[in-house]
């Protein structure tokens, strides 16, 4: 299946709406670290998409009161697909190495393509294909620090990466049919996810509320930019670009983190960091910028 992008412009704006949501989740990485020392994980994630999902349908309560069955069903599989990415991506940066996290999380990029040709036909031309190659070495200089070993936890962060090319590929399969409206995917998939957390929270006893202003802000932040805006742009960038497009994209997330973490934490990368960051950032620029037209012109 050929996803329809429209034209090149569209697909453009699409693909920067992406790199908000990848600058949005480098910040995350922070308020999620402050947040957990009040908060347990599920707790956190109840907060963060339910709480999305409260805003954005009251903001958007036009849009999502006519809702199709196609619709719910679609947002429920997503809502579901999330919800076991954050069960991995949380669970398995507490039983392996941050290094191994970042790397094996950061595997989307590769998973979401394979994905997307194997269960849709997808095929990706030369210029994709480099800018693959490009993502993949370029986190692997930027994340991996120390021998890969599999341990429980890298299981768990390869989940993450699989589970997140199902979510790609499936908001992309969703947001393509004609009576399926984008902006509902991205307000209901926050709700089942919040949902799923909260009854998961509850079930384990874990579920409490944050204490001090400092952690309330950041989970502020969590809800409204972190997931509330980042997933609903996602699922309408998704209408006119690729998954494969972004799952590339969302590899220079680890790029935003470094900096996040380089001017709040003052931590401060290796030259083998810097130099996978400008790969990723090379890869990008290859992946976006036409060279067919620019030799043409020339």
């Amino acid at each position: 299946m050929e996803v329809v992008v429209g034209n090149k412009k569209k697909q453009f704006q699409a693909d920067m709406m992406i790199l908000f949501v990848s600058l949005a989740w480098g910040f995350s990485y922070l308020a999620v670290d402050i947040s957990l020392v009040e908060v347990s994980p599920f707790t956190l994630n109840t907060f963060r998409f339910g709480g999305a999902f409260f805003i954005a349908a009251i903001l958007g309560f036009k849009r999502i009161r006519r809702t199709n069955k196609k619709t719910i069903l679609y947002s429920l599989a997503i809502g579901f697909v999330l919800f076991l990415v954050y069960i991995g991506c949380t669970y398995g940066v507490m039983y392996t190495s941050l290094s191994n996290a970042g790397f094996l999380c950061g595997l989307s990029v590769i998973t979401t393509p394979i994905i997307a040709y194997f269960f849709k036909g997808q095929k990706q031309d030369k210029k994709f294909i480099v800018a693959l190659i490009m993502s993949l070495v370029g986190m692997a200089f930027l994340t991996l620090k120390e021998g890969l070993t599999i341990s429980w936890g890298d299981s768990l962060c390869i989940m993450t990466a699989i589970t997140y090319g199902i979510h790609l590929n499936l908001t992309e399969t969703a947001v393509q049919q004609e009576d399926v409206d984008p902006f509902q995917i991205g307000v209901f998939q926050l709700g089942f996810t919040g949902l799923f957390s909260l009854l998961l929270s509850v079930g384990l006893g874990e579920f409490s509320f944050p204490t001090t202003p400092r952690v309330m802000g950041w989970m502020l932040f969590l809800t409204v930019f972190g997931t509330g805006c980042a997933f609903i742009f996602q699922s309408i960038a998704q209408k006119y670009t690729t998954a494969s497009h972004a799952g590339v994209i969302f590899s220079l997330e680890p790029v935003f983190a470094g900096l996040v973490a380089y001017f709040y934490a003052g931590e401060v990368l290796s030259l083998q960091g810097y130099i996978g960051a400008v790969i990723l950032i090379m890869s990008i620029f290859v992946m976006e910028i036409d060279f067919k037209s620019i030799r043409n012109k020339n």
